[in-house]
């Protein structure tokens, strides 16, 4: 039987000391840059909660450093940082952009990460860049949601395009003109969504390099 572990949230939507990782995710899947880590005793939670985690992963890098080439390592299931969250929610929509140039041609899509299933998919735009792309894709994603009455998480493998949406604007260089009116009124129309609705669904950067290609990768790279 798999030992408890108590989850300390330094940094999240509510910070504290929690009982099980679903706890801990709740209060950390979709927040920028959160802070939590698991330990093996409530007694040792709080002490780090109090601590702070700057001290908390001091402590836990000398460990680990300490243990280096003895067998040790952090255990399966521990938990720490925002990019060491084990495997990813597969209930879940994950986005990506198809796009044939940078700027240039520009396709998005959205699948349910556990079947791959084609969700929604945007034709291609005849000038855009990337992060519009995927920016499109995260808002098109959390409208469709909200029409079906569906919190599950968003994946996208853009961290830029995530703290767009977080910020209502997409702050591209994408000069306007002519040949890049239609992505430009597409994005006009997403920051205006996202102006005037409100979502609870966590918007999460997919782990790439611990969970290989998102789920809805074109395949193009």
């Amino acid at each position: 039987m798999a030992k408890s572990k108590f989850y300390v949230v330094w940094e999240g939507k509510q910070p504290g000391v929690y009982k099980t990782w679903a706890e801990c995710q709740a209060q950390t899947n979709g927040y920028p840059q959160a802070k939590f880590k698991s330990y093996e005793s409530e007694e040792e939670a709080r002490k780090m909660f109090v601590a702070g985690w700057k001290k908390a992963f001091s402590t836990a890098a000398k460990a680990a450093s300490s243990a280096g080439g003895k067998g040790g390592g952090r255990a399966s299931g521990d938990a720490v940082g925002a990019d060491d969250v084990g495997v990813p929610d597969l209930d879940s929509l994950s986005v990506d952009v198809g796009c044939s140039g940078n700027p240039g041609i520009v396709e998005y899509k959205g699948v349910y990460t556990r079947t791959g299933e084609i969700v929604f998919q945007h034709p291609p735009i005849s000038k855009g860049t990337n992060n519009m792309g995927e920016f499109l894709a995260i808002v098109h994603g959390l409208a469709h949601l909200k029409k079906i009455g569906s919190a599950m998480t968003i994946y996208s493998d853009s961290m830029t395009a995530i703290s767009w949406v977080r910020k209502k604007a997409a702050a591209s260089t994408l000069p306007r003109d002519a040949s890049t009116r239609e992505i430009w009124e597409l994005v006009d129309r997403a920051e205006a969504w996202l102006r005037n609705n409100t979502y609870s669904n966590p918007i999460v950067k997919w782990n790439t390099k611990a969970w290989g290609e998102i789920k809805a990768d074109y395949g193009r790279k």
